[in-house]
């Protein structure tokens, strides 16, 4: 970087230092309270804007100095999600830096935010002569230089972990003035490559908290749990002495002291804590303590002496509008949402989140993987070379962060293991940061994907393995370092959730149940990081005319940005449901507690018959409550009397909470299960009658065609266009996959071999004694291979058969996307259907399809992803009805139906770009190819292809109108 030497320029070489900079005291225990009086600094401050990070000096943070002509930003708050636009815009990279690769080096180009904000200590503030103040951070991206009142505090780098200064002695009760000087770019940045958008600023909570003599500085609560004897050993390390009480467990000890009494244990599920106080001669800190330990044992990560399955998800911080200035009502809004799909972990990828998001973890219950604000990705494109991590003059930087994140976090009871960081390859800086954690912390586990060999770490961490790897690994097989055999497997990262998918999870959930050592995964990821957009309804990479982009690989989450959850994430949740609900033929269901801890005493059992998916009986079931992994058999009841005869019956068993909870209240449905009873009766048409031409339209029962082409034009007084075989699918992002990937990517195939512009040749129009016969040939351009089909009209007088043959023609060499027939209905709205529901389900992504009658509407049937994509279908359907049609399939069907064709759909790159017509289109598919996870990861398994084969199957057409 070269400076300007004019006289105005303030010195800025701590931009570029590798060190994580000077001023700050030592990191230290967060609490969320205490006595201590604190003051908020979040608001409105004034801001400016500078093109580079020497274009100011620091005249700005003088007493008396004029702003009154700068603008406004909010704190917390990004700058480039402000000022609509006029103060720069976000960029979006996977893993390319954004700037030349030279560290520490940053461009000239470097915006930098000056931000001011004046203000008076309340009226309650203690006396400036009691005690002092320190002044925090809890997050700046990328580096930032403090003043107060004109004194330079010190500078910073490490975007997400907490900073504190001491300012005790600077302080005045009225007109402190606060100057703090954010750059987007700094030598910090170059550790935080981590998937997601660059966004400058100041956007975590600004605080001045009061210290009064004697206060509380650092301290570390230790709280085990003996499973065997049942309690709890307590010891409260502090730098300061003083007295810890817990009223309800009658302690009353002095700090440093170790004390064990009878306790309930704090697990993700069981989430108990203990309310107690720390008290210094000055302070009294507010305590949330939940007994717990946490160990490797027998080859296994274990608590309270039990092995655990992490049912997990990867959480980026997102907020569509605010970015990563979450409040606390959003945070809490995230927990409420894992805990009623199931999820009971989180890995906070890739940094320490917002502190008050622990707090909920520990409060609610769930599992937390803690890392650590590191990753250096982008040094991949150079095999790695100048890596940070394997530089010595980064290692204090590398050693500050993990520091700060132990040190802030580690009287969480969620917290069970700490992670190093993510896809930052390897060397002697990860070294020194996991010898430093052991030795800090040996309650604790510690991870790091990137350590293949686990020479540094306790857990064997792979991300995007295949199925068939980490059935090895559980066997295994795997292979690798001795140490690494015999250390516990977890997948850090799995089932890419960007746009329709993830497939495969229960084939994933499967394998993690059937091998003790694979331990669960964390699912990619949380949340789409969309950003709301006026003209394109959530922008994503590229949108702000980045130079460098990764697209809407950035929207790759079980939740839309506004937190809708998405069809993955309710698949997420059948897949990992702790309770199986498995019926039997002879009259009983088997239930199987699939917790690691808890009893089934928290829930209550009904049961529901249902009659052509209309309930026609329901009740409570008695269960026993079950312990963790027991299962019983339990008698359903007698089969109702009043059945209507060749209905199709089966039995649906729900778990649900028995009283309300923190979380959810009673009744919510944490799993459910479905017991065929009688089969449904295949619909039935015999042909009366034949076809009869009449000039240019022949009919045949309710039906009119074209004579010269055979296509469908009516059906009674229900108009119908351009009914057909239809292949092709708008493909998904896990259809297109990523391309850096080495295998088969069908999206890309299916393209090359032209299915998305498949010609449709007539061969001929036959009217046969009682039906229509239409046989073509269904072809891409450019290829020999085709689809001989043969359309097949027969009708009873009030209803029409069509049963369509496919015969493939020569060398498939790919599966299809689809296979079935499309047709337009001009008036549609209001849908009801028998089959697969509420939600969309494809072949590897059904679990969550309860057979049922559903009803809905065109729109509401869509799936609105960032990106359009392929969505909306509805498994098993044995009949729908709409737009004055009802329609019934031989055998059951996937059914579509959506206000553009599939080409248009395909088109699209934004919601906006999607322009409802007036045709309805409607898709009734015999076969749908599986999702997968190939935006990164495995593409679907082989068994949910959709290979080219002979094929035949029928639909019966009446017209309810």
């Amino acid at each position: 970087m070269s400076f300007r030497t004019t006289s105005t320029t303030t010195a800025v070489d701590y931009v570029e230092d590798v060190s994580p900079g000077g001023g700050a005291l030592p990191p230290r225990a967060r609490y969320a309270t205490s006595d201590a009086k604190s003051l908020s600094l979040n608001g409105s401050w004034r801001f400016r804007l500078s093109q580079t990070a020497d274009a100011e000096d620091d005249s700005f943070a003088a007493d008396g100095y004029d702003a009154g002509d700068w603008a406004e930003v909010t704190v917390p708050g990004h700058w480039v999600l402000q000022g609509d636009g006029a103060f720069g815009s976000p960029i979006y990279t996977n893993h390319l830096y954004p700037f030349p690769v030279d560290p520490p080096r940053v461009p000239t180009e470097n915006p930098t935010g000056d931000h001011l904000r004046v203000f008076d200590l309340p009226a309650d503030w203690p006396d400036l002569s009691e005690g002092g103040a320190v002044l925090r951070f809890d997050g700046v991206e990328s580096c930032a230089r403090v003043w107060l009142n004109g004194t330079d505090l010190g500078e910073f780098k490490g975007s997400r972990l907490p900073h504190e200064f001491a300012v005790g002695h600077l302080l005045k009760p009225a007109g402190n003035v606060l100057a703090v000087r954010v750059h987007q770019w700094s030598a910090g940045s170059y550790l935080e490559d981590q998937d997601q958008w660059w966004l400058p600023g100041i956007f975590r909570d600004v605080t001045l908290l009061h210290r009064p003599a004697g206060c509380a500085l650092d301290f570390f609560v230790h709280a085990s749990y003996d499973h065997v004897t049942g309690e709890g050993t307590l010891r409260v390390d502090s730098d300061v002495d003083g007295r810890v009480t817990v009223p309800v467990l009658d302690i009353d000890v002095a700090t440093g002291t170790t004390v064990t009494v009878p306790v309930r244990p704090w697990t993700a599920e069981t989430p108990h804590l203990y309310d107690g106080v720390l008290a210094t001669e000055g302070e009294r800190v507010a305590l949330r303590i939940g007994f717990r330990t946490v160990e490797l044992a027998d080859g296994l990560i274990k608590v309270n002496g039990k092995p655990v399955l992490f049912k997990g998800v990867n959480r980026h911080e997102w907020h569509p509008e605010r970015g990563r200035a979450l409040d606390l009502e959003t945070m809490r809004e995230d927990v409420l949402l894992m805990k009623r799909h199931n999820v009971n972990a989180v890995r906070t990828s890739h940094y320490p989140p917002h502190p008050a998001f622990l707090d909920l973890c520990d409060e609610y219950g769930l599992w937390v993987v803690d890392e650590c604000d590191l990753e250096t990705h982008g040094f991949v494109e150079q095999a790695w070379r100048d890596n940070p991590v394997d530089d010595d003059r980064w290692t204090p930087a590398l050693l500050d962060r993990a520091a700060r994140m132990v040190e802030r976090d580690k009287n969480h009871p969620s917290v069970v293991i700490w992670s190093l960081g993510n896809e930052a390859g390897t060397g002697r800086g990860l070294t020194a940061m996991a010898e430093w954690i052991h030795a800090r912390d040996t309650s604790r586990l510690v991870h790091y994907e990137g350590d293949i060999d686990c020479r540094d770490t306790d857990v064997y961490s792979r991300m995007y393995a295949s199925h068939e790897e980490v059935e090895r690994i559980g066997r295994g097989l795997d292979g690798g370092t001795h140490k690494r055999r015999r250390l516990p497997f977890i997948l850090c990262e799995y089932a890419h959730a960007m746009g329709n998918g993830p497939g495969g999870l229960a084939d994933y959930q499967r394998i993690f149940e059937a091998h003790e050592r694979v331990q669960g995964g964390f699912v990619w990821e949380w949340i789409d990081h969309g950003i709301r957009h006026p003209e394109l309804g959530y922008a994503y990479g590229g949108d702000f005319g980045e130079e460098l982009h990764d697209g809407n690989f950035v929207c790759d989450g079980l939740v839309l940005p506004d937190r809708t959850p998405s069809p993955g994430l309710v698949e997420f949740k059948k897949v990992i449901e702790p309770v199986a609900l498995e019926g039997s033929g002879d009259g009983t269901v088997r239930v199987t507690n699939k917790q690691d801890f808890a009893d089934l005493s928290a829930l209550a059992f009904t049961w529901a018959f249902e009659a052509d998916g209309e309930t026609v009986a329901e009740g409570g079931l008695a269960v026993p409550a079950l312990g963790a992994g027991e299962s019983a058999d339990v008698k359903l009841p007698p089969l109702p009397a009043a059945v209507p005869a060749g209905a199709e019956t089966a039995w649906t068993v729900r778990a649900v909470l028995a009283e309300d909870t923190p979380w959810a209240a009673a009744g919510h449905v944490v799993a459910w299960g479905q017991v065929p009873v009688a089969a449904r009766a295949v619909p039935a048409l015999a042909a009366t009658g034949g076809p009869v031409a009449d000039g240019r339209i022949v009919t045949l029962g309710p039906a009119t065609f074209d004579a010269r082409t055979g296509a469908l034009r009516a059906i009674g007084p229900v108009e119908v266009t351009g009914l057909r075989l239809d292949v092709w699918r708008a493909t998904t992002d896990n259809d297109d996959g990523a391309p850096w990937q080495s295998d088969i990517r069908h999206g890309e195939l299916w393209r090359k071999l032209g299915l998305h512009r498949m010609r449709h040749r007539l061969d001929a129009v036959e009217l046969g004694g009682d039906a229509l016969t239409v046989r073509t040939r269904v072809a891409p351009a450019a290829w020999e291979v085709g689809l001989s089909t043969v359309y097949r009209w027969t009708s009873d007088g009030d209803r029409m058969r069509l049963t369509v043959s496919v015969t493939p023609e020569g060398d498939w060499t790919v599966p299809l996307p689809r296979l079935g027939v499309r047709f337009g209905l001009a008036e549609a709205d209001a849908v009801t259907w028998f089959g697969g529901g509420p939600g969309e389900a494809y072949p590897d992504s059904r679990m969550a399809s309860a057979v049922g009658r559903w009803q809905s509407t065109v729109d509401r049937m869509q799936t609105p992803y960032v990106r359009p994509q392929e969505n909306g279908a509805r498994a098993d359907v044995r009949w729908a009805e709409l737009g004055g049609l009802r329609i019934e399939g031989d055998p059951e069907f996937w059914f579509t139906a959506r206000r553009w064709t599939s080409e248009q759909l395909d088109a699209a790159r934004h919601r906006t770009d999607l322009t409802p017509g007036d045709t309805v289109w409607v898709n009734l598919d015999h076969g749908q190819h599986g999702l997968g996870s190939q935006s990164c990861g495995p593409g679907p398994l082989p068994q949910y292809f959709l290979d080219v084969a002979p094929a035949e199957f029928s639909f019966v057409f009446s017209a309810t109108r």
